[in-house]
């Protein structure tokens, strides 16, 4: 019992220092909406300045301390006046990035000026021991935790009591209401990075006489930091420093056990983190503007020639190579192959994942024991190694199904850093006897002998064939019915589902390729030597493979490639020693610097601009090869391995063939029947009982004042929220427990009232992600052949109807605000449903367009047959085309019937047409 408590009061003080480093995160989270992964480094670097100026320089230990809080300040105020405020309307990927490139940066410097050998340091709390109910323990545990209870009570009161701290409430609640109060977002964001990085460096300087004064030790405390936060829910600093306390105990208390379980002790945060995220199922309140936008995309065509001639050069050179430079090139192919899978998850489908390297490290794993253990020869263990890590990848997606963003990286972070604790390092399963790892010897493939060791150039040569394979597989994804759906979900879940696309499915999907590229580059990175070393693996190394994906361009195939040259060990290091001697030591720096420029000049990466140039290049051959051959492409950049075109030749059908002046198009004639549908939000009821039936052929409007529940109703009935009850039924089908994706493809679709347009699409790809039906084998297919069709007839005659023909290959972000509002419902009729429920489609157009609109939607159930529901504040619209009206107020109905009695209902006119007399409500 004794020891229980003894170690209890132990935790306790580790926990204090979770809780501060926690309060330094929260005060930036506050401040600014950011997430910094730079935290434990910008402490890191408080805590040597004060170590440097206390033992190389005799300063006293105060001063020193005083200094290395003061060096923390400024790294934070300078990483947000530098970094994150010119990010402010980029996209949130970018913000995280720009947070992770100030931690590579720190951590290059640190490692290249003191290494990351463990200094230990003495503590200058008192030390003594002192006996609390029979258990002995050391009184500094008893001083940590009287500090954070200290600051916890002090910050708590700061922004509860304080004018600057109502300022930094205000702030994060409204910035622009905020601003027109006199508070200046960017003078509080600067603040409470201060406060915070100080707080990070005073924790780290409290820390190393606990830990241990070194670069890695200081850094992986992010981890038990973020989870305390998360408990704390990034606002709260009592909760936060309770957060910190109970990790701390639990931690302690597992290593009374021994060894045996010191992986599963250093696994709670990522424990309590998976908990919390899990549990809560939604993303941090990210702060964003209407301006931003994802990263730019490449289109994924591959021309043969170019590529042919690429890998020919290629081969070539590694044939020429000496075996240090064949190691060198074998180091940046298998680079661009974790980056390559960094580009499937979140280039292509917007989960921000930094596991990279531990399913790198798992696929070695099962392929080493493979090899090892059972004797399969390399061809065999690859292929375990590779399909074996899938269903982790898709264990580490779960968490993508429930969360995303920022929440999501720190979740698959965790996951990472507990692999590599509980396995990787776990000498019972990463080695064998005899061996500092898996003993695999020497490989050979098909009886060619590629062994790293005596043949480094042949195993360069199978790398880069792997590459190239791995990389096509990416392209044939990239152009398919599945990329469709991948970037759809990466543009706007929301949409995605409403068109009948399963996102859970497709984030399963994207981390289960990922998954698989990634086993793939670590099988080749263990097989190269005779036993495979887990050390290869750290999990934090996936922060510097995202960085170095934003550099190459994370939705470019030719990123890769580059963005490896700036790593250690690889052909860029190599050439910058040739240049430059002992200038390889210094690459990890330069990736940082050159990953902050990226991120301020140019988010888009290096593969954009290659494609760009590309482009340019092709656009003068055509026009020295004169105007017959001036239009055969649409964007030159497709003659690169892979393009930044915006169209692709998969995906152009051609739309002149004749289509009738009127549709021909029958929807599936299923009636939509709603009863008693309530929808409560908290204590709100926003619908209350609502019923109502829309034929086929027929259009419904529901009109009613602001606030009235109308779009809950099209939410409900769609299935976009789970605070409602009732019934929903199309047609025989029950659709009412079934999910949003489920329901748009039995024949329910709809518009938004703000549109919600994939904008990073053209108007063709849109159109495209909503009429494609990929089979159940489309997921494998079009790994290896992307499906490609013409357009459906029924969304020609749609792109007719809408009037879209010219704008086919456009940008949607190109586009007009009415052709933007036509395009929405264009894309909603391309699923052919039954019933179509449109939410304010009128909104913002002008008396000729709405005329315009209101004729499409009438001709919709006539020539159509379709059912429609008509959300819309204009009542002359409603009147003019509409069946039926059905009259919401306090979301209970108050009338329904034709236009002509809606019209004179008389608590109609009360609640809603107010003191119009039914003569002077336009018919």
């Amino acid at each position: 019992m004794d020891d229980i408590l003894r170690f209890a009061l132990l935790g306790l003080g580790l926990g204090a220092l979770y809780a501060l480093t926690a309060h330094g995160i929260v005060l930036v989270y506050r401040g600014s909406g950011v997430l910094n992964f730079a935290h434990g480094a910008i402490g890191m670097a408080g805590a040597y300045v004060q170590w440097e100026l206390a033992v190389n320089h005799g300063v006293p230990y105060w001063p020193a301390v005083a200094c290395g809080v003061l060096g923390s300040t400024v790294l934070g105020v300078l990483t947000h006046l530098l970094v994150i405020r010119p990010l402010r309307r980029a996209s949130s990927l970018a913000r995280l990035v720009g947070t992770l490139a100030v931690f590579i940066v720190l951590t290059a410097v640190a490692v290249k000026r003191y290494g990351d050998s463990v200094q230990l340091v003495p503590a200058k709390l008192p030390s003594g021991l002192v006996e609390i109910a029979g258990a002995t323990v050391s009184e500094d545990r008893i001083w940590l935790l009287g500090i954070a209870v200290v600051v916890t009570a002090a910050l708590h009161a700061l922004y509860k009591r304080t004018l600057f701290g109502l300022g930094t409430t205000a702030v994060a609640e409204n910035q622009g209401a905020a601003a027109s109060l006199g508070w200046s977002a960017d003078l509080i964001a600067a603040a409470n990075w201060g406060l915070g990085s100080a707080l990070a460096g005073l924790t780290g300087i409290l820390i190393v006489p606990v830990i241990g004064l070194s670069v890695t030790g200081l850094t992986t405390l992010l981890l038990s930091a973020l989870a305390a936060a998360l408990v704390g829910r990034f606002s709260s600093f009592p909760v936060t420093l309770a957060g910190g306390l109970v990790i701390g105990v639990v931690q302690s208390e597992l290593t009374r056990f021994g060894s045996d379980v010191t992986g599963l002790a250093a696994s709670v945060p990522f424990l309590v983190i998976a908990l919390m995220l899990v549990a809560r199922g939604r993303a941090l309140p990210l702060r964003g503007t209407f301006l931003e936008r994802l990263p730019a995309l490449g289109t994924g065509r591959v021309r043969p020639v170019p590529l042919a001639l690429a890998v020919a050069t290629g081969l070539l050179l590694i044939a020429l190579s000496s075996p240090l430079w064949a190691d060198a090139i074998t180091n940046t192919l298998v680079l661009s192959l974790i980056i390559l899978s960094i580009i499937v998850v979140t280039g292509y489908a917007g989960q921000v994942s930094l596991a990279a390297y531990a399913l790198a490290g798992t696929g070695a794993f099962i392929a080493g024991h493979a090899a090892a253990d059972w004797g399969w020869p390399f061809e065999l263990a690859l292929l375990a190694g590779v399909l074996g890590t899938v269903p982790i990848g898709l264990l580490f997606a779960l968490p993508a199904v429930r969360t995303r963003g920022v929440n999501l990286a720190i979740i698959t972070l965790g996951l990472g850093t507990t692999l590599e604790t509980m396995v990787f390092q776990n000498t019972d399963l990463s080695t064998t006897p005899g061996s500092d790892g898996i003993a695999v010897g020497k490989q050979t493939l098909f009886g060619i002998d590629i062994s790293g060791v005596d043949h480094p150039q042949r195993y360069a040569a199978v790398v880069l064939v792997m590459l190239v394979a791995a990389t096509l597989v990416v392209a044939n994804v990239r152009r398919s019915r599945t990329g469709r759906r991948l970037i759809a979900v990466r543009a706007n879940e929301r949409a995605a589902a409403a068109l009948g696309i399963d996102v859970r499915a497709a984030k399963l999907y994207a981390f289960g390729l990922s998954a698989a590229i990634a086993a793939l580059a670590g099988v080749l990175t263990g097989f190269r030597s005779t036993s495979v070393v887990f050390a290869d693996f750290a999990s934090f190394e996936s922060i510097t493979a995202l960085g170095l994906a934003v550099i190459g361009g994370v939705g470019f195939l030719v990123g890769p490639l580059f963005a490896a040259t700036f790593a250690a060990g690889t052909v860029g290091a190599r050439f910058g020693d040739l240049v430059l001697p002992g200038l390889s030591e210094w690459m990890p720096l330069i990736g940082g610097i050159i990953l902050v420029l990226t991120l301020v000049g140019n988010q888009d990466g290096i593969g954009r601009e290659v494609g760009k140039q590309a482009a340019a290049a092709e656009r003068r051959l055509l026009s020295k090869r004169g105007p017959k051959h001036a239009g055969v492409t649409r964007d030159a950049a497709a003659e690169v391995a892979e393009g930044t075109a915006e169209g692709d030749e998969s995906a152009a059908p051609d739309i002149r063939p004749a289509v009738p002046s009127r549709a021909t198009h029958r929807a599936p004639g299923l009636p939509l029947r709603v009863r008693d549908l309530t929808v409560r939000y908290g204590g709100v009821v926003a619908v209350d009982g609502l019923s109502f039936d829309i034929e086929p052929g027929r259009v419904v409007g529901l009109i009613g004042p602001n606030g009235a529940g109308k779009t809950s109703a099209i939410d409900a009935v769609t299935g976009f929220t789970r605070a409602a009850s009732g019934s929903v039924r199309l047609g025989d089908q029950d659709v009412t427990r079934l999910p949003v994706h489920r329901r748009a493809g039995s024949g329910l679709s709809r518009s938004f009232q703000s549109l919600e347009l994939f904008e990073d699409m053209s108007v063709l790809d849109n159109l495209y992600a909503a009429c494609d039906r990929p089979g159940p084998w489309t997921y494998l297919m079009d790994l290896v052949r992307p499906g490609s069709r013409p357009l459906p007839a029924h969304v020609l005659v749609a792109v007719r109807e809408f009037g879209l023909e010219s704008a086919l290959d456009r940008p949607v972000g190109d586009l007009s605000y009415g052709e933007r509002r036509l395009l929405a419902i264009a894309r909603a009729v391309a699923t052919s449903p039954s019933v179509l429920l449109l939410d304010e489609p009128a909104a913002g157009l002008s008396d000729d367009e709405s005329r315009e609109l209101a004729h499409l939607v009438r001709r919709l159930a006539e020539d159509w047959g379709m059912g429609v529901l008509l959300v819309e504040h204009d009542v002359d619209m409603v009147m003019s085309v509409c069946d039926e009206v059905v009259v919401l107020d306090f979301g209970r109905r108050i009338c329904v019937g034709t236009p002509e009695e809606v019209r004179g209902d008389p608590a109609v006119r009360a609640a809603y047409l107010g003191d119009l007399a039914p003569e002077e409500v336009a018919p």
